[in-house]
């Protein structure tokens, strides 16, 4: 029994180091399908109000609050699968903004309990854009 436990510390203590090398750590990029590049560069140009750092036929990146936006001219779009919620300071007012500029309600806003509200918005290239205003988001918490 005393070797079963050693052999279990052991275990353990190298599934626990292998894990603090490849944590997850965080959003890093989302990316998003389309089958008009440019016209999609130019819609998220206008809804980020900057342009991308990373413009190529294959792919156009944004760097957004420090994480990555990207676009890729493959795939299909749609709006399920994983689901990234971009943070805003007032998801009313995004929301709002987002249907001007062309995209279509998804989800809308709602609370979601301790002062988190989201909702959702089909691109006009048929993406799902999450959007989320969280007031316990700790920006320091960012790595």
């Amino acid at each position: 029994m005393l070797g079963y436990t050693a052999a279990s510390r052991n275990a353990q203590n190298q599934i626990q180091h292998h894990a603090e090398i490849n944590m997850l750590l965080g959003l890093r990029t989302t990316i998003y399908p389309v089958a008009e590049l440019t016209k999609a560069k130019n819609w998220y140009e206008q809804v980020l109000g900057i342009k991308p750092y990373f413009d190529q036929p294959f792919y156009v990146g944004f760097s957004v609050g420090g994480f990555e936006l990207g676009l890729i001219p493959d795939g299909v779009p749609g709006t399920s699968g994983p689901q990234a919620l971009w943070g805003v300071q007032n998801v009313s007012e995004e929301f709002q903004r987002l249907v001007v500029l062309g995209a279509t309600e998804l989800e809308p806003v709602t609370e979601v309990g301790e002062g988190i509200k989201v909702a959702a918005v089909k691109d006009p290239f048929g993406n799902r854009l999450g959007i989320i205003e969280n007031p316990h988001f700790k920006v320091s918490a960012v790595r």
